[in-house]
């Protein structure tokens, strides 16, 4: 018969979810047979089978799950383990039909547990599944190559795979896997190895953002490490304890936020640079280790805060590209409640988001007011604020001492102001999922003169508020009047229609965004100004994900004209003055300061 799991609310002992099913999910939907209410949890955020005797458990989504505070993607669920489902944490507990219902809390530790291992008279086998759905079982005797090459027992096709990556032997009662000195590195359940005693049950990841194989051991019963009771006051035998490879040992929430910090430095800087770092933390952990705790906090919080960001700009991007199928399909009603969905899962996450980076002071409270607004203008355009680099501060606040340098600024919010264009802008940019701070790029293009008229190109005369040259204005809908080669003023070109243009330029500026630019607005912006076709061979030759494709690497592995450069940081500076213009020196008022500017947060 099979056995029932339990998962109990760390937060709240007393809320238990029982369940006697060979297949549930767990998410955010009322029907799943374990909800959780929680903005970083998805809809349906993790699938629970029962499967050869055990629960195994699958991340469904984009959103993470943690098991014992590794990132899993499957794992055989054991009595004890914890999982956490973005800030949701539940303790396992796994009981057989005899044992009596009754309330649990966390500390019980009486459950009887089902058996996760075979029994021992079986003969020891490795069960490997690869994430292409293959099952492979290899005996004792056999070593299992894991790798490119077409010798290997389990042959990966990946650019992050060496031809001969890692081994996995049996030896002395015990499995262990080798790292053989591959370039990108082996990660057991998260945890970078060079040799690892494997447990009954645990993923492999091959390299750094490499494919996942989940191996299971039957055969031998594997007994988990215990925590030593106490450690040796040495800095050696600190450091082994703290930073050595103990990927499953038993430890606190402490020991295992240091190890964590630690292995995700391995992975990012050179061993020079690690053997310094190990030194320095080891000798803080020695002398002072509540300092230790609170710098390893804030850099796990960064990184957990940097996470969350992306995997908001990617749903972002989702919501675009399925708004662009609404369109290209019609009335789809079943896509409109995807994208409902999808919004209210991401207003939910940039709610949490902005707890989340106050309650760890993120972004640090020593910053001037000016620099917070410039981050605060630069999220607001898609640009990560916690990682921003110092460069581009000092950069837009020398393009904003170029516009207190003139009177132009101030006679273009007068003009913006006097002729009623703000809520024409603010209503196109918001319908199309943009922040109405675009309102800026008009500024740049024309100082908001709804006549404006360009200089004659190769690509013809742009005209009007957003500088639309004729094949652009065509494909966005716009009629060309009879003036078209001349620099004049035509009625009936609709490049001097504001709702008309207006619109015509959100949708060009969505396109982009969703596109090439992914989700980058100033990226958006070098675009509008350089030439989409220009821009794109640079643009797509950084990875495509809105954390890799961004302004900061376009300048780091570019050169762009500087006219575009100056296009950026006018647009930006702008949009940062905007914000509190007499804080900078200006007399008027925000001039979206009396429509909801908050409604579009990045």
């Amino acid at each position: 018969m099979r056995s029932r799991i339990r998962f109990v609310s760390i937060q709240d002992p007393q809320k238990v979810h029982e369940v006697d099913q060979e297949e549930f999910v767990i998410g955010r939907l009322k029907d799943c047979a374990v909800p959780v209410i929680d903005p970083l949890v998805s809809r349906r955020h993790a699938k629970v089978r029962f499967e050869n005797g055990q629960y195994l458990l699958k991340n469904l989504g984009q959103n993470p799950t943690r098991v014992n505070n590794v990132f899993i993607q499957e794992h055989f669920l054991r009595n004890g383990d914890r999982i956490l489902f973005g800030q949701t944490e539940f303790l396992v507990q796994i009981v057989e039909p005899a044992v009596p219902d009754r309330q649990l809390s966390p500390d019980d530790t009486k459950t009887v547990v089902i058996q996760t291992a075979s029994p021992p008279s079986l003969t020891p086998r490795l069960i490997v599944r690869t994430s292409d759905g293959r099952q492979l079982d290899f005996p004792i005797d056999k070593k299992v190559l894991i790798g490119r090459s077409r010798d290997c027992d389990i042959r990966l096709q990946d650019t992050t795979v060496s031809r001969r990556h890692a081994l996995i032997s049996y030896d002395d009662s015990r499995w262990y896997i080798n790292d053989l000195g591959s370039e990108n590195g082996t990660y057991l359940d998260g945890h970078p190895i060079t040799q690892a005693d494997l447990p009954q049950n645990s993923n492999v990841q091959i390299g750094l953002d490499g494919p996942v194989i989940w191996l299971k051991l039957e055969g031998v019963e594997i007994q988990p490490k215990q925590r030593p009771e106490s450690i040796d006051g040495t800095a050696d035998r600190t450091a082994d304890y703290y930073f050595g490879d103990h990927p499953h040992e038993e430890a606190g929430e402490f020991t295992i936020m240091l190890r964590g910090a630690f292995q995700q430095m391995k992975k990012k800087h050179s061993m020079r640079y690690l053997a310094i770092i190990g030194t320095v933390i080891t000798l803080l952990v020695v002398s002072s280790g509540i300092g230790v705790y609170h710098y390893l906090r804030l850099q796990n919080a960064k990184e957990v805060a940097i996470d969350i960001f992306y995997n908001m700009k990617a749903i972002s991007l989702q919501i675009a590209k399925t708004e662009k199928m609404i369109t290209a399909l019609g009335d789809s009603a079943q896509l409109k409640v995807a994208v409902t969905d999808k919004r209210q899962e991401l207003r939910l996450m940039e709610e949490r988001y902005q707890q989340f980076i106050e309650k760890f002071d993120v972004i640090k409270t020593g910053l001037s007011e000016e620099d917070r607004i410039i981050t605060r203008v630069a999220r607001i355009f898609g640009e990560c604020d916690i990682n921003i680099p110092q460069d581009f501060l000092k950069e837009v606040k020398k393009y904003i001492a170029k516009w207190q340098g003139t009177r132009r600024l101030k006679r273009a919010i007068r003009r913006l102001e006097n002729n009623g264009y703000v809520p024409i802008v603010y209503q196109a940019m918001t319908a199309n999922g943009l922040p109405p701070q675009f309102l800026y790029l008009a500024l740049q293009e024309s100082l908001f003169d709804q006549r404006a008229v360009g200089i004659k190109t190769r690509f013809g005369i742009a005209k009007g508020i957003w500088q639309f040259i004729p094949s652009t204005a065509r494909q966005y809908g716009l009629q060309i009047g009879p003036l078209e080669d001349r620099r004049v003023y035509d009625p009936k070109d609709e490049r001097f229609d504001l709702k008309a243009a207006t619109k015509a330029a959100a949708d060009f500026l969505k396109d982009i965004y969703s596109t090439d630019a992914q989700a980058s607005g100033l990226l958006v912006m070098a675009s509008y100004n350089w030439g989409p076709t220009a821009i794109k061979k640079r643009i797509r030759a950084m990875p495509e994900n809105p954390r890799d494709r961004n302004f900061w690497n376009l300048l780091k592995n570019h050169k762009i004209p500087k006219e575009t450069y100056d296009y950026v940081f006018y647009i930006v500076s702008a949009a940062v003055i905007g914000e509190n213009p007499q804080l900078f020196g200006f007399e008027f008022k925000n001039p979206l300061a009396n429509i909801d500017s908050t409604a579009f947060k990045g």
